[in-house]
């Protein structure tokens, strides 16, 4: 992590399969952030991880500067003629004052120093412009493999987690805010996944990362054997409703 900067970095051990693992954000919510924002202009994507929210902006938006404080985050990141990334945190010095169109944080900004994010979100956005977080907690696939799932991360997995993963918890209704909030759009995520590529997805979380890290071996091994005759086939649907906050600069 770079000097000076507050980010706490749960992912970059595992950068590779992040970027290979992590679900994808529906393209409906990056064209209805688009449509709310007072232009298409520039976007800036803070917490941008591998870039998956940045090259869906880039959909939409002329130029997006995505900043990100893993430097192993950014070697998976994905290339875009469009988006500019850049190793930072919380700001953003490469941005003028009052010209971004959209700011957006996706599934990062529980990690953030919010009150010095919040402060570089009113420099940068110009009057108008929005401010879109958005997370997501447990996913649901079918009763008896939620239930597996859940007494997993609940169970073993559980003291590990950081102190932060409230947030997603909640849906960000706890989370400070010091913006004029408008309703988020409606948005789930919708995959469809093999059993090995959920099990990629569960070593990806930051509470099983910081267990295999401790105890030296890897605890979704037991938990895959047990969701095998449960899978049922080849793929099942996997579902997650994204929760988050809009605010809008004067």
């Amino acid at each position: 992590m770079m000097r000076g900067m507050s980010f706490k970095d749960h992912f970059s051990t595992q950068a590779a399969t992040y970027a290979k693992a992590r679900p994808t954000y529906p393209p409906a919510l990056f064209a209805e952030l688009a449509r709310l924002a007072p232009g298409t202009a520039l976007a800036w994507d803070a917490g941008t991880g591998n870039g998956q929210a940045a090259v869906a902006l880039a959909a939409h938006f002329a130029q997006v500067v995505a900043t990100e404080p893993s430097a192993a985050q950014l070697a998976q990141a994905t290339a875009h003629p469009h988006v500019a990334y850049h190793q930072s945190a919380e700001t953003a010095p490469m941005l003028g004052d009052k010209t971004v169109d959209l700011v957006t944080v996706a599934q990062a900004v529980h990690w953030f120093d919010r009150p010095k994010f919040y402060a570089e979100v009113k420099r940068v956005l110009r009057p108008g412009g929005v401010l879109a977080l958005w997370t997501y907690g447990l996913c649901t696939i079918t009763p008896e493999i939620d239930a597996r799932v859940y007494r997993f991360y609940a169970g073993p997995i559980g003291p590990y987690w950081p102190q932060e993963r409230r947030h997603p918890e909640t849906g960000y209704r706890e989370l400070d805010f010091a913006f004029t909030e408008q309703p988020f759009p409606v948005a789930a995520m919708k995959l469809t996944w093999t059993l090995g590529e959920f099990t990629s997805y569960l070593r990806t979380w930051s509470a099983v990362i910081r267990f295999v890290k401790e105890k030296g071996f890897d605890p979704v091994a037991a938990l895959e054997a047990e969701l095998l005759p449960l899978w049922g086939g080849e793929t099942r649907k996997v579902f997650w409703p994204l929760s988050g906050r809009l605010g809008r600069v004067e």
